[in-house]
Order: structure tokens, then C-alpha cells, then sequence
């Protein structure tokens, strides 16, 4: 079965309509993400319930600005990673399993980060839903990192800033009305998001020395915060110009 599992949810995410491609890759990645989270967490719930949750919410953004008639490998590795984003809410919840596990498994989530990208130009995929898709499950990624770090006793709850500056954005949102609008392209926001997640995967890495584990917290929690100041200024003077 595993063996196959690359052709079959290629396979499903060209061949479908693409909420029927969406589905077809879920299922076969909730089968898979059942029985790593059985064999190494020794419970599913956390993550399939979360898994669910992610496929409901983002089936429904699909349905509603998807323009595309296929799914695409682009984002059928998305929710490639949300899967691993699962397995890692999971593992937050399961102390024994081997922090190399963790670290590989988020790695490899990180590393897959700008492949979906790559297939939707190369195949003339790009849009708005997964461009959204993909943000939203880096933001995920580093939330559910910092959570483990804090579980762990790697990090003390500092580390809370780098995994959750983008969701403490969007409840700020709620009573700030000038932060709901759209942000333009930023190279900036792209690149500090990367050393931010680079920066929660070093601190995982079992070789990485104690001694670093606070600088590299301090400086990524800096340029983290640097990064939602300025896209703050912006849409604050341009709501106010």
C-alpha cells in the first residue's frame, strides 16, 4: 500500500473534479495518518479530529474560490503537510515518542514548503485558495512546534510568541478593523516566515546546543515581531491617509 501511495494520490488529485480530487487525497492521507498516529502515538484522535477539522475548513474555501477544473499535485501536497501538521498536534500529547521523529517529521514539512508553489506555476495552478491554504498551514506548523517545545521543557513559554503572533493578528482583527484588510505581496513577510519555522526546527534538532536555544528563540521572536509591526503600520497609515 505504501508503495503506491505517491501514484494514488497523484492519480486522485488529477483526475477528479477538484472537490472530489480534495476528498479522494484526505481519505488517503487520514488512512495513513491513522496508523502512523496508532503505531507511534499509540491514539489517533488528536490527529485525525484536527485533520477533519483542517479538511472541512479548507473543503469549504475550496468549494467557494477554488477557479481551477482539477486539484492539482500542488495542492494535494498541501494537505500533505496539514497531515503532518496533524501528526505533530499528536505527538505534543504523546512524551515518549523519540524527538527524532519530531524533528523528521517536521522537517520534512518544512522542506515540502514552496514545493506546492513550484507545482502550481509549473502547471498554471496558482490561486488565491492555495496561496491562503498553504499560509494557513504554516502558521499551524509553528504553532504546533512551539506547543511541543513548551511541552517538552525544551523552551519556556517565550517560545509561544513564534508560534502564535499570526492567530494573536487575527484576533486583533476582530476589534481593529483596519488590520482585516488585504496586505500586499511581501518578500519580507515570505522570508521571516521561513526563518521563523527554520528557526522553531533547529530548536527541535537533539544536537542543537543548549546554549543556543535562547538566542535562536530571542532573534527569530524579534523578526517575527518586526515583520507583523511593519504590516500593521501599513495598514493602519493607509487606513487613516
Amino acid at each position: 500500500m505504501f508503495r503506491s501511495t505517491p501514484h494514488l494520490v497523484a492519480q486522485t488529485a488529477q483526475s477528479r473534479t477538484p472537490l472530489g480530487g480534495f476528498l479522494g487525497v484526505a481519505a488517503v492521507l487520514a488512512v495513513l495518518l491513522a496508523f502512523a498516529a496508532f503505531h507511534l502515538l499509540d491514539a489517533a484522535i488528536t490527529p485525525l479530529v484536527l485533520f477533519s477539522g483542517i479538511v472541512t475548513i479548507a473543503g469549504y474555501g475550496l468549494v467557494q474560490s477554488y477557479v481551477h477544473p482539477v486539484l492539482g499535485l500542488c495542492n494535494a501536497v498541501t494537505l500533505l503537510r496539514a497531515a503532518m501538521l496533524a501528526f505533530l498536534a499528536g505527538a505534543v500529547f504523546a512524551p515518549h515518542l523519540s524527538v527524532w521523529v519530531v524533528c523528521a517529521v517536521a522537517t520534512t514539512a518544512f522542506a515540502l514548503d514552496g514545493v506546492d508553489g513550484w507545482l502550481a506555476r509549473r502547471a498554471d495552478l496558482v490561486s488565491d485558495f492555495g496561496a491562503r491554504f498553504d499560509m494557513e498551514v504554516d502558521a499551524g506548523l509553528g504553532a504546533v512546534i512551539s506547543l511541543w517545545l513548551l511541552m517538552s521543557g525544551t523552551t519556556g513559554p517565550e517560545i509561544l510568541i513564534l508560534g502564535f503572533m499570526r492567530y494573536a493578528f487575527v484576533a486583533a482583527s476582530f476589534v481593529w478593523p483596519a488590520l482585516q484588510a488585504p496586505l500586499p505581496p511581501s518578500f519580507r513577510r515570505k522570508a521571516i516566515c521561513v526563518v521563523q519555522i527554520a528557526a522553531l526546527i533547529l530548536l527541535i534538532f537533539p544536537l542543537t546546543p543548549t546554549v543556543m536555544v535562547v538566542p535562536v528563540g530571542i532573534l527569530a521572536a524579534v523578526l517575527l515581531s518586526w515583520s507583523f509591526l511593519a504590516d500593521v503600520l501599513w495598514l493602519t497609515t493607509r487606513r487613516t491617509a
